[in-house]
């Protein structure tokens, strides 16, 4: 294997007792592979942000203070949710044979239980994520349907709508605020593909800094996939920096994601994915 297996060792919930997870951690280092320890009193979406962000293959979950049934499957529906469920996760700690069964049917592939050995949890590690860690070496595409919009960054949108209704006929359809990126956005539709007007609402808005680094004009190009977080996964497996590691709310409704421009050859990349009706609406 050409990396080492990426680990996260994590302590879910209250259990303040992290001996056993830090011997686990060693033991896995020992083996070859590369771990990372969140630490104490973790909460499922901490460890899930964690692992997605580290990129790790696998969540080793260890809990000793007996509500295993409720913080490993809350790890394990967060991971689905969040279309990364192809993270390996195992359980291990105090836990009664009877709530084993319980565990694997929500999704915890394997239960280590007090006398394990560290040498069988390797084993298993690296036999059940193989399978994923070969796909960082497999071609990967992104497949688009069509570029969804193209995102012009301008200094004050009603100085600059008069051009695109005016002299070149088209019709405004819908405008909003996108807090999260501090702009104001108005969309006029081209065809298939609207034009994304953006200005900016605060100084810090990133919009702000692109215009004046660059001046008004072209920001971004957004491409419109089915399903924007396995399009920014196939992008990262395929070496491709991400600026955001998991979907975030856009414009319209639509679940966003960018792709850094530096790997882009210079054109900031955007996927998203309309999620409510507008497509319904627009006809």
């Amino acid at each position: 294997m050409a990396h080492p297996i990426r680990v996260l060792i994590a302590k879910p919930g209250l259990d303040g007792h992290d001996r056993g997870a830090l011997v686990v951690a060693q033991g896995l280092r020992d083996q070859g592979m590369e771990v990372i320890y969140t630490g104490l009193r973790q909460t499922p979406e901490q460890i899930v942000a964690t692992a997605i962000q580290e990129d790790v293959a696998c969540i080793g979950l260890s809990s000793l203070s007996g509500a295993h049934l409720e913080l490993f499957p809350e790890v394990t529906r967060r991971l689905k949710e969040l279309h990364a469920e192809d993270i390996l996760v195992i359980g291990g700690g105090v836990i009664p044979q009877e709530d084993i069964p319980i565990l694997k049917q929500a999704g915890i592939a394997e239960v280590f239980t007090p006398g394990s050995s560290i040498a069988d949890m390797a084993a298993f590690i690296r036999e059940h994520v193989r399978q994923t860690d070969d796909l960082g070496s497999a071609p990967v595409s992104v497949p688009v349907n069509r570029i969804d919009h193209i995102g012009i960054a301008v200094r004050s949108i009603q100085e600059a709508l008069p051009f695109y209704t005016g002299q070149l006929g088209l019709a405004a359809v819908h405008e909003e605020v996108i807090p999260d990126q501090k702009v104001k956005a108005v969309f006029v539709p081209v065809g298939e593909t609207d034009l994304e007007l953006l200005e900016p609402t605060a100084q810090d808005s990133p919009i702000a800094k692109f215009l004046e680094k660059h001046g008004p004009g072209l920001h971004h190009i957004a491409y419109a996939v089915d399903d924007v977080a396995k399009a920014l996964s196939a992008a990262k497996a395929a070496g491709y920096r991400l600026i955001d590691e998991v979907p975030r709310d856009g414009g319209q409704g639509k679940r966003i994601g960018f792709v850094h421009p530096k790997d882009t050859h210079g054109t900031l990349t955007e996927f998203c994915q309309r999620v409510h009706e507008h497509e319904a609406q627009r006809g």
